[in-house]
C-alpha cells in the first residue's frame, strides 16, 4: 500500500502558495509532484535525504519523463523542502534538466482561413477566431468578461494573465461584427463564454475539443491545438513586418528572448534574406587562354608539374621529408 502525503503537510504547503499568491494550477501541479514523491518514497517526505532525491529524479529520467516534467518536480520539491519544511539546502540538491529547444509549429494564413470557414458554429468559429485573431493562451479566453471588450477603443482587456499581469491586444473589426453577432443571440452579462455549470466559464478542455473538430473538419495534416493558433498569430504578425517589442507586448511575454524565436519560423522574412553568394561582385576577366581545356593535365614526361620547378629525383623528395 502506497504511503499518502500527511494531511497537515499537504494542507501546510498549499497555505504556503497561497500566501505568496501562487495560481490555482501551480498549487495543483505542486501537489501533485509532492504526493508522487510522497508514493515513490514510501514514507513521509519529511525524512527524505539527498540520495532519496537523487534515486527519484533517477527514477523520472529512466521511466521517460520528459525535461518539462523533470523541472517541474525541480520547482515544486524546491518549494516543499526551502518553504513548507524549512529544509533549505536540501531541495538546492536537486539537478535542473535542459530542455530541447523545439521551434513552434504554425500553420499557414490559407490553413487559418480554412480552419476558420469549415467551422459553421458561430460560438466556435468566434473562439478560434479570438485565439487567432488576438494571440490569446487558451486560459485568457475562457475568462474573458463581457466589460473586457471596448468597441470605442477598438481593444480587449486581459486581466490577470499568465504572470498575474494585464494588457491590452487589437480588437479587429470583423472580430467585433461577430462579437456583437454573438451578444444578440445569447445576451451573455458576465463571461462572454459561460460554461455549462452555472456561473463558471467554459473550460478549456471544451475549447481543446472544439479546436480539434474544426482541424479534422478542415482536413489538416498539422496537430492543430489553441495554443498552435497563438504561435501562428505571432509569426504572421513578424512576417508583416509588426515590429518584434509589440508582438511581445501583444503576447504579454516578459522576456524579448521568447519573442524572438519566431524569428526562426517566420519563413517570410527568412525568405526575404539575401542570400551573400547573390551579392558577391563580378568575377574580373581573365585571358581567356587561362582556363583552357586543352591543357594538358600532366606535363609530358617525368619533367616539372610547373615550368619554375626544378626537377628533382625520388631520392631528393625522400631526403627532403627526412631532414624537414
Amino acid at each position: 500500500m502506497a504511503f499518502e502525503l500527511p494531511t497537515d503537510l499537504r494542507d501546510r504547503l498549499v497555505e504556503d502558495m497561497v500566501i505568496r499568491g501562487y495560481s490555482d494550477g501551480t498549487q495543483r501541479d505542486y501537489v501533485r509532484c509532492v504526493e508522487d514523491f510522497t508514493h515513490f518514497l514510501g514514507g513521509p517526505p519529511g525524512f527524505a535525504d539527498v540520495e532519496d532525491l537523487r534515486r527519484y529524479q533517477l527514477h523520472l529520467a529512466t521511466s521517460g519523463a520528459s525535461p518539462y516534467k523533470m523541472n517541474a518536480v525541480v520547482s515544486a520539491l524546491r518549494f516543499f523542502f526551502k518553504v513548507t519544511l524549512g529544509r533549505a539546502g536540501l531541495g538546492e540538491r536537486l539537478a535542473r534538466v535542459r530542455q530541447e529547444d523545439r521551434l513552434p509549429v504554425v500553420l499557414s494564413p490559407e490553413e487559418v482561413a480554412l480552419l476558420l470557414h469549415c467551422v459553421p458554429n458561430l460560438k466556435h468559429r468566434l473562439i478560434l477566431s479570438i485565439a487567432y485573431g488576438c494571440g490569446l493562451r487558451v486560459s485568457e479566453i475562457v475568462r474573458l468578461k463581457v466589460v473586457d471588450i471596448d468597441s470605442l477603443r477598438m481593444v480587449i482587456r486581459i486581466e490577470q494573465g499568465k504572470g498575474r499581469s494585464d494588457r491590452y491586444v487589437m480588437l479587429a473589426p470583423d472580430l467585433l461584427e461577430m462579437l456583437r453577432q454573438w451578444w444578440r443571440k445569447t445576451r451573455p452579462t458576465g463571461w462572454l463564454f459561460p460554461g455549462r455549470e452555472p456561473g463558471q466559464p467554459i473550460t478549456t478542455r471544451q475549447l481543446d475539443r472544439i479546436c480539434k473538430h474544426a482541424a479534422e473538419a478542415a482536413g489538416l495534416d498539422k496537430r492543430v491545438s489553441m495554443h498552435m493558433l497563438r504561435h501562428s498569430f505571432a509569426t504572421h504578425l513578424l512576417e508583416n513586418k509588426t515590429d518584434v517589442r509589440v508582438i511581445q507586448a501583444l503576447l504579454g511575454h516578459k522576456k524579448l528572448d521568447t519573442t524572438s524565436r519566431y524569428t526562426r519560423v517566420a519563413l517570410k522574412t527568412l525568405g526575404a534574406v539575401q542570400s551573400p553568394l547573390s551579392m558577391l561582385p563580378p568575377a574580373p576577366e581573365y585571358p581567356a587562354d587561362l582556363f583552357d581545356d586543352d591543357w594538358p593535365d600532366e606535363a609530358p614526361g617525368a619533367g616539372p608539374d610547373y615550368a619554375w620547378e626544378a626537377p628533382r629525383d625520388d631520392s631528393d623528395w625522400l631526403l627532403a621529408d627526412l631532414t624537414a
